[in-house]
Order: C-alpha cells, then sequence, then structure tokens
C-alpha cells in the first residue's frame, strides 16, 4: 500500500469513528451514546395483532398481522413475530424476532430492517438487511446490521455504513 492509500485509509477510519462517534453509535474512549440507552426492559410487554397461534410445546407465540408490541416507551411493528419464552409457573419473554417492515422506535430515535431481534437476557436490540437508524432532526444512519445495547446505550453497525448528520444553523 502506498503512502498516500494508506493515510486515506486512515483519514477515512478516523473520519468514520467521529462521525459513529458523534451520532452516538460508537463510544468514543470514557464517552457513554445514548441510542436507546435508559430503556426499562423490565415493564410489562403488551402486544396487539391480527393473529395470535400459541405453540405451549415449543414455548412461543406467533403474531402475524399489523403486529404492534409496546414495552415502556419503546414500541416495535411488523408484519410477523415469534415470541419465546419459559413456562416457569408464568409466561416470561427471552426473545422476540420481528419480521416484515420492522420498526423499533423510543421518541426522536427510529430503528428500521427487514429483521429485528430482541434478546431480553442480554438487553441486546439486533436490526439485520436494509438497517437504517434516525435519531432528532435529520441525523440518520443506514447499514447492513445494528446492534443496540439497551445496557450501556452504544451502538455499533457493520456493513457499507453511509449517513447524514445534521449541521447546528449559524445565524
Amino acid at each position: 500500500m502506498t503512502a498516500t492509500r494508506k493515510r486515506n485509509a486512515v483519514l477515512l477510519s478516523a473520519a468514520t469513528a467521529l462521525g459513529a462517534a458523534s451520532f452516538g453509535l460508537i463510544a468514543p474512549p470514557r464517552v457513554d451514546a445514548q441510542a436507546l440507552s435508559g430503556h426499562n426492559s423490565n415493564a410489562p410487554v403488551d402486544y396487539a395483532a391480527d393473529r395470535i397461534e400459541l405453540q405451549d410445546k415449543q414455548n412461543r407465540v406467533v403474531l402475524s398481522g399489523n403486529v404492534d408490541v409496546k414495552q415502556a416507551e419503546l414500541r416495535l411493528r411488523a408484519a410477523r413475530t415469534v415470541v419465546d419464552f419459559t413456562n416457569a409457573g408464568s409466561m416470561q419473554i427471552q426473545r422476540i424476532t420481528a419480521t416484515g417492515g420492522v420498526t423499533v422506535n423510543r421518541n426522536d430515535e427510529i430503528a428500521t430492517g427487514d429483521v429485528g431481534i430482541y434478546d431480553f437476557n442480554r438487553r441486546v436490540i439486533t436490526m439485520v438487511g436494509n438497517a437504517s437508524l434516525k435519531r432528532g432532526g435529520g441525523d440518520t444512519l443506514r447499514g447492513n446490521r445494528f446492534v443496540v445495547d439497551l445496557n450501556s446505550g452504544v451502538s455499533s453497525a457493520e456493513g457499507r455504513v453511509t449517513g447524514t448528520f445534521s449541521v447546528p444553523k449559524k445565524n
């Protein structure tokens, strides 16, 4: 690799990291990002759908048609979800796997993808396939895969990552 190509690769890598850090997706050292952080994953989960199928032997529930799942301020919408649970006297959700136009939002943060997985044990939301994240007044990020850690609020993106940052207006 030539010196110029090496320098350009380093500059591109630094610009990408700086941009992702300012967007709150990758935290610079000692700085917490705030993507969907502070979510109460112990809150009850409410749902609505056109159809429900309880598959008791497989410990799962399949919701289909205009699925709308809410937990505190977090809302997940999709065409279909599979809810995996344990049955220890009462149904305890382990994971929700959503497919078909998946949207997860809280306040002004909206994540979309072809597939969304909410792992309740790890407190992690993963969006896969045509994933995007929009925040506030126009910050956007697109990639193949996003992982949002609800414990730390730190998010990471993989695949060819593109986006737009809003710039403060000056008078």
